[in-house]
C-alpha cells in the first residue's frame, strides 16, 4: 500500500528548481531526516504510537485517505494497524534537521553569491539567483541571511546583464527577496535601483514589463518607498498607460492598477496621477478626503489642464461639492473651488452639468455682493470668467432662477447690475461680463430681454466706447456684443457710432490691419455689415474714412488667393462684401458712391462674386447689389443725341426718315457699359443669374431674380428683355421657380415676371399649352394677396385662361 501511495504531496509545492536545491546538500544527509512517504527532507517531523516517524502533512494526508477509502488505519511502513491517530512532534529531530539545513543553506548562499557577477556565465547566473529564490521562499528569516550576505546589490547588478532572461529572473528573484520585508525594500531602493525598475516598464519584452511591474507593486506596499517611485520621471505615466492598456496582458495590466491605488497614499502621485489622466484618486481625496486635503486637491485640479470628457467627469463627480465650497468656505477654499470649477467650465458639455448642479446663483451673489463679504477683485474676475463659460454654453437661462426673488439672468435687474459692473470694474472683469452678455444675446430667446434692458438703461454708447479699448479681447467681446445686438438695434448703433469721436475709425482700423484674418476683424465687419444698409450718413462716413477703397482691395486679394488658411477668411468675407454692397443702396442720392462704382469697376466684381460657389452669403448679396446697380442703369444710360430736323422736313415731316443710330444698347436704348451705366447685359451677367436660379438656398434664389427682374422693369425696352432671357435659356428656370411656389415672395416675383414674359405673344401661345403653368397662375390668382392676383390676373388673360372682358379687377396700376 505504501508503495502505490500517489506521492502527489510535495512540502511547500515546490517547483522543479526547488527540488534540485532541496538534493544539494553539502553535509551528508541521515536517513532519519527523510520522511519515507515524500523521500524529502522532514520539516515537521512527527512520530506515530508504533514509534515510526513521518513528515506531519504526508501522514494526516495518508490518514485522510484510508478514511475516505473506507480502510483500516494502518502505519504505511509496517502496515499494522493503528489504535490512534495521535501525532507527536519530533522536536529533537526537527531542531537538528533545522540546524542542518541552515548550515546547508548558508554555503548555497555563499556559492550563489560568487556566482553573481556579469563575468560569470549566463547558466551559473540564472542557477545562483534560482538558489536565492529558493533559500528566500522556504523561510522568512533567509531574507535576513540574504540581505547579511550582501545578496541584494549583487543581485540588482545583475539587471545590467545583456540575456534577457537573465534580467527576467532577477527581476523575479528582487521580487520574492523584498516580498514581505520592510528591510530588504529599504536597501532595494538605495541609490538608483528603482529608476532602473522603472526603465523594464517600457522595454520590448512583455515578460520585463510583467515582472518589473510586479517588483513594483511589491516595493509599492511600503508607503515609504511610494514617493520614490513616483519621484521617479514617468514612472506614473508609464504605469497610467500600462492600467489603462487593451493589448497587456491582465495580469500586467492589474499589477498596474494595484501599484498605482498603493502610490495613491503619497499627495504628489495623487496629483501626477490627475496630470496623466487618471482623476478618479484626486476627486476621491477632494470629496472623502479631511478639509486639509480637500484643499490642496481643488487648488490643484483648478491647475490641471484637462480634456473635454474630463472635464465631463469632473463636473459630474466633484460639480456639487465644488460649489457648496464656493458657497460657504473660508476665502482660500472658495478660491480653489472657484479656481477648479473655471477649468472644469471652459467646456460646454461641463457647465451644462454645472448649471444643473445650481452654479448659478452662487455665481451672480459673488459678483454682485459689495461690502464685507464681497470676494476680492481677482475672485470676481474668475467668477465672471466662469459665468461667460456656463452662458456660452447655449443653456436656456430666461427658465433658471438666479436672484432672490425668482429673478433669471436676463431680467432687467440683473443685466442693469452687469452693466453697471462693466462700467466701474477693470478690463479683465469686463471683458469677462462683456462675454457673458456675448452668450445671452446669442440666443434667439434671450436677445430680446438683453436689448430692452439695454435700451432702458441707457448703455449704448458706452458698450461702443468699448470698440476703443486698448486690449485686444476686451475689444473682441464688445465688437461680438454690438454685432448680436444690431440686428435688433441697428439703427441706435448706426447713430452711436455715427455720433461718437473715433469708434468708426476704430473700428475701420481693426478691419484694415494686414496681419491675417482674426477674430476681431472678422467680428469687426460682421458689425459694420449688419448695420442699416440704406443710413446714407453712415456709408458717406465710412466713404469718407476711404473704408470702401481698403475693402474692395481686401475682397479682390481672396479672390486671388492671396489670403487662406484662416477659420475666419470665410465670414470676413462675406462682412466685406455686405460692407461693399452698401454703396449701392444709395446710388440715386450720393454721385459719390456712383462715381466709386465707376472707378473701381464694382458691377463686373459683384458678377464675378456671383461664382463663389460655396460662399451662398457672399452670392447672395452679390445678386442684389447687381440687382440696385441695374435699378440704376436706366437712369445712367446716355441717351442719344438726335440732330435738329432740316426746314423742309420741319414742313414737310413726310418727307423725312429718323436717323439710325448703332452701337446702341436694345435694353435701356443708349449708350451702355458695365463699368459706367452698370448694364447686366454689357457684363453678361444675365446667364450668371440664371444659373443662381437652381441653388439650394431659397434667399440666393430670390436675390438672382430680383437682379433678373430688372431687365424686365418699366423704363426699360420689356420685349427685348424677354429676348435677352429667352437667349440665355432663362425663360424655363423662372416658370420652374413660379411652379415649385418655395416661397411667397418667390411666388410674388416669378408671377411678376411671368405675367411681363407672358406680353411676348410667342412665348404666351407656347406656354398656354403647358397646364402646369396654368395651373400654379391660377393657384396665385386665388390664393395670393390683392398685388398679386391682379397680376396672375393678367397674366392668365395672356394665356386666354381669363378672357379679356373679365372685369374683376380694376385697371392695373
Amino acid at each position: 500500500m505504501a508503495d502505490s501511495w500517489d506521492g502527489s504531496y510535495d512540502v511547500g509545492s515546490q517547483s522543479d528548481e526547488s527540488n534540485h536545491f532541496e538534493r544539494l546538500y553539502l553535509e551528508p544527509i541521515y536517513d532519519a531526516f527523510v520522511c519515507p512517504l515524500t523521500k524529502q527532507v522532514m520539516r515537521d517531523p512527527i512520530t506515530l504510537e508504533n514509534g515510526q516517524t513521518f513528515e506531519r502533512a504526508a501522514i494526516e494526508k495518508w490518514f485522510k485517505e484510508c478514511k475516505e477509502s473506507g480502510r483500516k488505519l494502518v502505519c504505511p511502513l509496517t502496515l499494522k494497524e493503528l489504535k490512534s491517530t495521535d501525532l507527536k512532534p519530533s522536536i529533537a529531530l526537527r531542531n537538528t534537521i533545522e540546524e542542518w539545513t541552515a548550515r546547508n543553506e548558508a554555503v548555497q548562499v555563499d556559492m550563489a553569491r560568487r556566482s553573481l557577477n556579469l563575468g560569470s556565465s549566463d547558466g551559473d547566473v540564472l542557477q545562483a539567483l534560482k538558489c536565492v529564490q529558493y533559500v528566500c521562499q522556504k523561510s522568512r528569516s533567509n531574507k535576513h541571511i540574504a540581505r547579511n550576505a550582501g545578496l541584494i546589490p549583487l543581485i540588482v547588478d545583475m539587471l545590467k546583464s545583456s540575456s534577457r532572461k537573465v534580467r527576467c529572473i532577477t527581476l523575479e528573484t528582487l521580487r520574492i527577496v523584498v516580498e514581505d520585508d520592510v528591510e530588504n525594500k529599504e536597501m532595494l531602493a538605495e541609490g538608483d535601483t528603482v529608476r532602473t525598475i522603472v526603465k523594464f516598464l517600457s522595454h520590448e519584452l512583455s515578460k520585463e514589463r510583467e515582472e518589473a511591474v510586479s517588483l513594483l507593486y511589491e516595493l509599492s506596499k511600503s508607503e515609504m518607498l511610494c514617493e520614490k517611485i513616483g519621484s521617479v520621471n514617468g514612472a506614473i505615466l508609464i504605469l497610467v498607460g500600462m492600467a489603462s492598456s487593451k493589448s497587456e496582458n491582465l495580469l500586467t495590466v492589474e499589477k498596474a492598477d494595484k501599484t498605482l491605488e498603493n502610490l495613491e497614499k503619497c499627495e504628489n502621485n495623487v496629483r501626477q496621477m490627475a496630470e496623466n489622466g487618471r482623476l478618479r484618486p484626486l476627486l476621491t481625496q477632494l470629496l472623502e478626503g479631511p478639509p486639509e486635503t480637500k484643499l490642496p486637491m481643488a487648488a490643484y485640479l483648478g491647475e490641471l489642464v484637462l480634456n473635454n470628457d474630463v472635464k465631463v467627469l469632473v463636473a459630474k463627480t466633484a460639480g456639487s461639492s465644488l460649489i457648496n465650497i464656493m458657497r460657504s468656505g473660508n476665502i482660500q477654499s472658495r478660491e480653489a473651488a472657484l479656481k477648479a470649477l473655471n477649468q472644469i467650465s471652459s467646456y460646454e458639455a461641463s457647465a451644462k452639468v454645472l448649471i444643473e448642479a445650481g452654479i448659478l446663483p452662487p455665481l451672480v451673489k459673488d459678483l454682485f455682493t459689495v461690502g464685507g463679504n464681497q470676494l476680492p477683485m481677482r475672485l470676481k474676475e474668475v467668477s465672471a470668467t466662469i459665468l461667460a463659460n456656463v452662458v456660452n454654453s447655449g443653456y436656456d437661462f430666461d427658465s433658471i432662477p438666479v436672484g432672490p426673488e425668482d429673478q433669471t439672468l436676463v431680467s432687467e435687474d440683473i443685466v442693469h447690475n452687469l452693466l453697471h459692473l462693466i462700467s466701474n470694474t477693470g478690463p479683465a472683469i469686463e471683458c469677462k461680463l462683456l462675454q457673458v452678455l456675448v452668450g445671452l444675446t446669442s440666443s434667439q430667446t434671450t436677445v430680446i430681454n438683453v436689448v430692452s434692458a439695454i435700451k432702458s438703461s441707457g448703455a449704448t454708447i458706452s458698450l461702443v466706447q468699448f470698440i476703443e479699448a486698448p486690449q485686444k479681447e476686451l475689444r473682441v467681446a464688445s465688437i461680438r456684443l454690438l454685432q448680436n445686438l444690431s440686428p435688433h438695434m441697428g439703427q441706435e448703433l448706426t447713430d452711436a457710432l455715427r455720433g461718437s469721436v473715433g469708434q468708426l475709425s476704430s473700428l475701420i482700423k481693426v478691419i484694415s490691419e494686414n496681419i491675417g484674418i482674426n477674430e476681431e476683424q472678422s467680428a469687426a465687419v460682421g458689425l459694420l455689415a449688419d448695420l442699416p444698409e440704406r443710413d446714407l450718413g453712415l456709408t458717406r462716413q465710412i466713404q469718407d474714412e476711404g473704408a470702401f477703397q481698403m475693402i474692395i482691395s481686401r475682397v479682390v486679394r481672396i479672390q486671388r488667393g492671396e489670403t487662406r488658411g484662416s477659420r475666419f477668411v470665410t465670414p470676413f468675407l462675406e462682412g466685406l462684401v455686405r460692407v461693399l454692397a452698401r454703396v449701392t443702396f444709395v446710388l440715386a442720392d450720393e454721385p459719390t458712391c456712383v462715381a466709386l462704382c465707376r472707378d473701381h469697376s464694382l458691377a463686373a466684381l459683384f458678377i464675378e462674386l456671383l461664382q463663389a460657389n460655396g460662399l451662398e452669403n457672399v452670392q447672395l448679396v452679390a445678386a442684389t447689389a447687381l440687382e440696385n446697380l441695374s435699378l440704376e442703369s436706366k437712369n445712367l444710360t446716355k441717351l442719344p443725341e438726335l440732330p435738329a430736323p432740316g426746314f423742309c422736313a420741319s414742313i414737310f415731316p413726310c418727307f423725312s426718315k429718323p436717323p439710325v443710330i448703332t452701337g446702341l444698347c436694345r435694353l435701356h436704348r443708349g449708350t451702355c457699359s458695365l463699368k459706367e451705366s452698370f448694364c447686366l447685359l454689357e457684363g453678361q451677367a444675365v446667364e450668371k443669374l440664371v444659373a443662381l436660379l437652381d441653388h439650394t438656398n431659397e434667399k440666393v434664389v430670390e436675390a438672382a431674380f430680383a437682379a433678373l427682374s430688372t431687365l424686365l422693369e418699366d423704363g426699360v425696352d420689356i420685349e427685348q428683355g424677354v429676348m435677352v432671357l429667352c437667349e440665355v435659356e432663362g425663360i424655363k428656370p423662372i416658370l420652374e421657380v413660379l411652379l415649385e411656389k418655395r416661397t411667397d415672395n418667390l411666388r410674388r416675383r416669378a408671377v411678376w415676371a411671368v405675367e411681363r414674359i407672358l406680353r411676348t405673344d410667342d412665348i404666351a401661345y407656347e406656354v398656354s399649352g403647358d397646364p402646369n403653368v396654368s395651373t400654379a397662375l391660377v393657384d396665385a390668382f386665388q390664393h395670393g394677396d390683392y398685388r398679386t392676383r391682379q397680376i396672375a390676373e393678367h397674366a392668365l388673360k395672356h394665356v386666354d385662361k381669363i378672357p379679356n372682358f373679365s372685369g374683376i379687377f380694376p385697371n392695373r396700376g
